[in-house]
This record gives structure tokens, sequence and C-alpha cells, in this order.
């Protein structure tokens, strides 16, 4: 692998994926995949894309109302405007590369509704959108010229030099270096911050960590949605997403006397923002004194939710729950980051030549709550316009000379205690959950950043282990320093 890029892409997500595939042929790229390149959270998307497709039912000011209202208007309306604006051509960008959306027999794209949406606007691959989404971007990227592959690849540190970066990765244990004139950030969630979490098991906020420890600005951080209804697996933190779009199609949320509560805490019912009906969940479970909830789908015919849920169908079955018979035991958990690494409408950072797109940044889109399917569409939209922007400046400015490469740390040092990474999480859960505890913020962010100051200062050995640790620690730790200034969420 060469050690010198135009630009360096850290994450296969969508958003990675997707900038990959807008570079010209002489511009040369490297995605950097931490794991394998399907590994990701935008493969575990189910319910689909939200988009303004059908100007005979749907319009943008519609889907721009629909945003603002589950952000609680606290929105970058601009932003807003962008995303609904430019995400259409996106989108069918994606069925000409060969994603397989779910169609009506009239050969028109079906379209399904979710919470918050006052139209049917969600196109989609069965209950597994995102896997198709980037199934088919992988095999599209592969067939680039320009564009190379380090799976397996952990990026440990990120240097600004004169007319670009250097990077400090870890490769089967060896420590190297790479450099690019550019570098975009797609490096997803924040889930392993939490006990429990619908992310994957990679999501450890090493793309804020690393953008924060580079002086990019973070933003809104303890913007954080938690989903009503992941399937409530006894003991397992990562759990499996039941889509927002079973409610979609009916499923009704019972609590553990099986009986509807939604309607008592918001006219919209199991059809509210997904923060809202988490909330109702927390304040039922305190009313009942009960974790018990459930999300019933049985009165939808059988083949119907075999055909339309699948993976979740399948999924569920190995829980030994059959939906189309059984009530699915669910509860909410950490899904989704609304904050992060501050961007501009062109994905760049407050850091000159260092951009980022999709879950790790802060658009401004998400306001205080994400609509259903507006992520994938965010991720598609800012990822386009970065690497539009970074070939602009290539084509504009040229490709001046890298400075010196830093000195490279010998990764030896002493071992890293066990456990961290779990007192952080409970330390998380207990404090910022879908009710928070103000009262505990002080105290839980003397706590992190006690952490914080043993990783930096306690020599530890470089690995994946210590890497992940002290993402986790600064995540944690940003979140809890903006809610105990008291930052407007």
């Amino acid at each position: 692998m060469n050690k010198e890029f135009d630009v360096i892409i850290v994450g296969s997500g969508v958003a990675g994926l997707y900038a990959a595939l807008q570079f010209k042929n002489d511009i040369s790229v490297l995605v950097v995949a931490k794991r394998e390149l399907q590994l990701s959270n935008s493969s575990l998307a189910q319910g689909g894309v939200a988009a303004v497709l059908d100007k005979n039912h749907d319009n943008f000011k519609l889907h721009i109302a629909d945003t603002l209202i589950a952000g609680k208007f606290k929105n970058n309306l601009s932003a807003v405007e962008k995303l609904v604006s430019e995400g259409p051509s996106d989108v069918m960008r994606l069925k000409e590369i060969g994603v397989e959306f779910d169609t009506e027999k009239s050969g028109e794209l079906s379209k399904t509704l979710e919470a918050g949406h006052s139209r049917n606007r969600i196109v989609h691959h069965k209950d597994s959108t995102g896997k198709a989404i980037v199934d088919a971007l992988i095999k599209a990227v592969k067939k680039k010229p320009n564009v190379t592959f380090a799976q397996n690849t952990l990026v440990f540190e990120i240097n600004k030099v004169e007319n670009g970066f250097w990077l400090g990765i870890l490769n089967n244990e060896k420590i190297s270096q790479i450099s690019a004139r550019y570098v975009l950030i797609a490096t997803g969630g924040i889930g392993r911050v939490y006990q429990y979490t619908t992310n994957s098991a990679i999501s450890t906020g090493d793309g804020i960590a690393l953008a924060h420890m580079l002086g990019a600005e973070i933003k809104h951080l303890s913007r954080i949605q938690f989903h009503p209804t992941a399937f409530a697996a006894e003991n397992e933190r990562e759990r499996f997403l039941i889509s927002e779009a079973v409610r979609g199609e009916g499923a009704v949320y019972l609590n553990c006397k099986g009986e509807r509560f939604a309607f008592k805490y918001d006219e919209r019912g199991e059809l509210a923002p997904r923060d809202v009906v988490s909330n109702a969940v927390i304040r039922e479970s305190i009313a009942t004194g009960s974790e018990k909830f459930y999300l019933d789908i049985t009165s939808k015919d059988a083949e119907f939710i075999k055909q339309r849920f699948p993976m979740i169908y399948t999924r569920c079955l190995e829980e030994g729950i059959d939906m189309t018979k059984d009530k699915i035991p669910v509860f909410p958990c950490q899904h989704y980051l609304m904050g992060g690494i501050q961007v501009g409408d062109t994905a760049q950072t407050t850091v000159e030549g260092l951009y980022a797109a999709g879950e790790c940044t802060h658009t401004g889109v998400h306001g205080a709550n994400r609509l259903a399917s507006n992520s994938l569409l965010e991720a598609l939209v800012y990822s386009r316009s970065a690497a539009e922007n970074m070939m602009y400046k290539i084509e504009k400015f040229g490709r001046k000379p890298l400075g010196e490469a830093p000195k490279l740390p010998s990764g030896k040092g002493n071992k890293l205690p066990t456990g961290i990474r779990t007192e952080i999480r409970k330390i998380m859960q207990d404090t910022y959950f879908v009710l928070p505890k103000p009262e505990k913020y002080q105290e839980s962010f003397a706590e992190v950043d006690r952490i914080i100051n043993d990783l930096i200062t306690g020599n530890y050995e470089l690995s994946i282990d210590f890497v992940e640790a002290r993402s986790i620690a600064i995540v944690a730790g940003i979140i809890l320093d903006e809610l105990r200034e008291g930052i407007n969420l």
C-alpha cells in the first residue's frame, strides 16, 4: 500500500463509501475500515431512506416541516433545506448503481410511513436497507481504479502538517503512517459509550475523539437518541433494532399488563417521534414498576409480516419469538447521535482540510432529535458535498508537498487495566439515559475526567483496546461536560 494519497477516508459506512464513489479517477483515495468493509452502523440500518420522490403526494416543505418538528425546531434550517432538496437525486443515484429498493407492481418505488413523517416517503429494501446500500456501494467503489481499501486498520492519531495530514495507523498490531492532503472522517456513532446499544461493536466514537484531539469543534454531543424499540435480550450489550417501520405498518406498544399506553403521553401515540415514545416508555415503566414492554403486530397477516420484515422476523425467531404470533419484548436503548464534529454545508470542519460526514457529525440537520430515516439521507448528501469540495480544491490549488511526518510512537508501555470501558458505560447509563439525572452530572464528569487523565498520562501500550478506551472516555467526557455546563440541548 502507498503511503501518500490525495484523500484518506476514515470509515467504510454509507458516508465513506458514497464519498469514495464521487472522486474522479485521477484522484487517489484510500478508504480505511476499522474491521471488514461490511461492518458499520450503516449496514444495520433497517427502515430506509426518507426522500421526496413523488411530488404529486409530497413536497419539500412537508419534509422540512416534519424534520423541524421532530428536532424541536433546534435544527439548522439551511442544512435541512439542503438535505431535503438535494437528497432525492442522491437516492436515485443509489438506484442507478444497483440498490434494489422495493417496488410496487406498477414498478414505482414502494414508500412506507415512519413515526414523525406526514407522508409515505421512506424507500427501502425490505427491512435491511442499510445492508443493501452498503453492499451495492462496495461493489461500485471496488470498480474504481483510484480507490484503495485498508481493512482491519485503526487510525490512532491524525497530525496536521503543512498542506495536509499524517495519520498513525494500527494494522495487525503493526504501527505505521500514511498521509493525505485531505481527510474525511466518517466513523459513525458512539454506541459503545452505553451499556446497551443498537450500534455495531466498532462504534466507539474514534473519529470524534481524533477530531477533538486535533482541535476541531465538537458540538451538541449530548444530543443522543434512545430508540424506543430495541429487542430486550437479556444481558446482550448489542441489541438488534425493531425498526420504526414495524410501528409504521401497524404494530402497537403494550405495557406489562398488555395495555396500549403511548396515547396517555402524546396524542400521536406509537407514531410520535422516537424521543417522545422512549420518554413515554420510561415514565410508564416507573408508573407500573416494570420494564416489561412489548411490540405487537400479530393483527397483521403473517405472510405480509414475513415478506415485509424478513430480517427482523428471522432475528426474532433466533430469540424464540415468532412475531406473527408472539408479542416482541422491547425496551429503549442508545441508538443514534445528533451531535458530533461541527461541519458546514460542504462538510468542512473547523480544521482546514479536515472533513466529516455521517453520524459522527453535527450538521444541524437533526436538531434535538432525528426524524426517522433522515440519517442515511444525511450521510449521502454531506459525503457527496465533501467529495465535491475536495475535488474543487485539488483542481484549484494542486498538490503541494506535504510537511514532514511526525515521529511515530514506539507503542510499548504498561498493560491497560481491565474494566475501564465497563466503568464508563455504567456511569453514562446511570447519569444520562432517557430521563437524565442532572444531580449526577458534576460527579460523573469528575469520574470520567479522572479516567481520561489516567489514560493520557499512564504510558500505556498502544493497542486497539487502548485507542477504543481513550475514544470512549473522551466522548463521555465531552457529553458530561456539556451537561454540567448547561449547554442548551
